[in-house]
């Protein structure tokens, strides 16, 4: 979920046919968010004022849902990351909407992903220590209908892209 959500977490109905330069000012906001609306305009080879209209269009039809800054965790003292792979007892909308309310007050629950194949959800949760995350896993399995969970701590991220990738081609 993304952070600072511009809309509340629901898509507008408004949508906007993507051209080269809406395309541009995408990849340049998804790698960038702290760039100028003057640079921006410029590497999408248009002038300031056009450039603004089209970030506040392409926010306002649900293309760009928020803004963030990425943390370093080590920095603010989460030496541990892991994957929680959580089997619930039922599948029924109240016990799945029900899990993830309680995850979801969950500072340390970074993104909670309902599954198809081997599970119902993938957690992706940061912890201080390793007996964090083990106060964690045990919390986790006392959630109401919770009946399996499988962690995998991360040893290396080689990897971390946000967003999605902005093809060239319009579609």
């Amino acid at each position: 979920m993304p952070d600072n959500n511009l809309e509340g977490g629901k898509a507008p109905n408004r949508k906007v046919k993507l051209d080269a330069i809406d395309r541009r000012i995408l990849r340049n906001l998804r790698d960038e968010g702290r760039i100028t609306n003057v640079e921006l305009a410029r590497r999408a080879g248009i002038s300031a004022p056009p450039c603004l209209r089209r970030v506040r269009a392409l926010e306002a039809a649900g293309y760009i849902t928020g803004y963030h800054a990425d943390l370093q965790a080590e920095q603010l003292g989460y030496e541990v990351a892991f994957h929680a792979l959580v089997g619930l007892d039922s599948q029924s909308d109240a016990v799945l909407t029900g899990f993830e309310k309680v995850v979801a007050d969950w500072p340390e629950v970074r993104r909670c992903d309902m599954i198809r194949g081997g599970g119902d959800f993938m957690l992706r949760i940061v912890a201080r220590n390793t007996a964090h995350e083990n106060e964690l896993t045990t919390r986790l399995t006392g959630v109401p209908h919770v009946s399996t969970v499988q962690t995998f701590q991360v040893i290396r991220s080689s990897k971390y892209a946000s967003g999605v990738p902005v093809d060239d081609t319009e579609g």
